[in-house]
């Protein structure tokens, strides 16, 4: 699967679920998804995670993003929709 499908999985979620639905906020691949500026809340960060677990499932690996890294401030693959997406492939690999 190809980065751009799963960035865009999950800029869809982003944008149905977002609790930040305000004009301003521009949502792209580079959103932050933690923090105070988060596009997510953690409910429904869980819920993307989910969400791509069970497209891990479909195409035949487990997707784990429950890493140590996957909480560090300045590595964690929840950076952004990116960086989520490209840590999505790279495990998929």
């Amino acid at each position: 699967m190809k980065l751009n499908i799963i960035t865009s999985i999950i800029l869809k979620f982003i944008n149905e679920s977002s609790s930040k639905k305000v004009s301003y906020v521009k949502i792209d691949e580079n959103i932050s998804l933690l923090g105070d500026k988060s596009a997510l809340d953690s409910l429904k960060l869980i819920e993307l995670c989910l969400i791509l677990e069970d497209q891990a499932e479909e195409m035949g690996f487990e997707f784990d993003w429950t890493s140590e890294k996957a909480m560090s401030k300045s590595r964690s693959i929840f950076r952004t929709p990116l960086t989520l997406a490209q840590e999505f492939l790279k495990q998929s690999s």
